[in-house]
């Protein structure tokens, strides 16, 4: 990659602050939530495998979700700590790369992820006699593949695009990561259609899933509408609740992020928001889905015990 008449071979991420103290706070802080996100994930993630009582499709996907949650928080946190620590803010140009293809690849895939639990919610609250029936492991390998595949591809597309263009104009990014809207802001020549294409995978990747959360949600309170008892509806929809969580949290930042017009970006408050998808949410992810779930908390028990 070309920029003037001098190879880039590296980008200079410049952080949160170049304030020592506040690097060294930042770099307890970050390595602290890096713990709990790894300790928790893979918490969650063998007990669903170890009792047989979570052998069932919503923590199948549960289990999908803390992984791509565990992995989210490798792509991201580990160079968050670097920077902090040291000196070396620097990243090599196929390191940028691979960052921005898994957190791209991660990302999509959550979102289809996110719109698949939401029609296994509907399923097991709409036929929740025939739930294992209709929802049997095979469609669920499936749907959880093609959310693997439909998010890569669509990564894959959008990385090669992207690293595609000429960084003549700098080789600083600022952020932490190697995101989206900082790298287009440092390539140089027409990005019309580099625009057009970021809209479109913004609209299949984030548009399209969060249509097919709405039009679950829409089904499951006209079938919660429908059972007589207060408490029956109290049951079912305390199924949701999250799911609900995780869906507000996780697209309401990235829509804040990515659906705003390039005139209304402000770097410093991305940085903020982007945080909070990439650090905090897969955080509390096994939080959300235990805190408040009884067969989680009796697997942990009898774990324990």
């Amino acid at each position: 990659m070309q920029r003037g008449n001098h190879t880039v071979t590296e980008f200079i991420l410049l952080g949160f602050t170049r304030d020592p103290m506040m690097q060294l706070v930042l770099f307890v802080v970050f390595l602290i939530m890096y713990v709990l996100t790894v300790a928790g994930n893979t918490s969650l993630i063998g007990l669903i495998c170890n009792d047989s009582r979570l052998h069932t499709p919503m923590y199948f996907f549960i289990g999908n979700l803390s992984f791509l949650d565990l992995w989210l928080s490798c792509v991201y946190i580990p160079k968050i700590l670097v920077i902090c620590i040291s000196e070396d803010n620097s990243i090599s140009f196929a390191g940028c790369l691979a960052q921005f293809l898994f957190s791209a690849g991660l990302d999509y895939t959550e979102c289809y992820l996110l719109a698949v639990m939401a029609y296994d919610r509907y399923v097991a609250i709409s036929k929740p006699l025939l739930y294992s029936q209709a929802m049997p492991m095979k469609l669920c390998v499936f749907l959880a593949a093609a959310s693997y595949l439909g998010g890569f591809i669509n990564s894959s597309v959008l990385t090669k695009k992207t690293f595609s263009f000429d960084f003549c104009n700098d080789n600083i990014i600022d952020d932490f990561f190697c995101d989206l809207l900082p790298l287009v802001k440092l390539a140089c020549g027409r990005t019309d259609g580099y625009q057009a294409l970021m809209y479109f995978l913004l609209s299949s990747n984030v548009i399209t899933p969060i249509a097919l959360i709405l039009a679950s949600y829409l089904f499951i309170i006209a079938t919660i509408l429908r059972i007589r008892s207060t408490q029956g509806r109290l049951k079912a929809f305390s199924t949701c609740s999250s799911h609900l969580v995780s869906v507000t949290l996780y697209y309401g930042s990235i829509l804040y992020i990515y659906s705003r017009p390039q005139t209304s970006y402000s770097f410093d408050t991305d940085k903020i928001v982007s945080t909070f998808y990439t650090v905090v949410f897969p955080m509390l992810n096994p939080l959300i889905y235990s805190l408040r779930n009884k067969d989680v908390k009796e697997a942990l028990n009898k774990l324990l015990k």
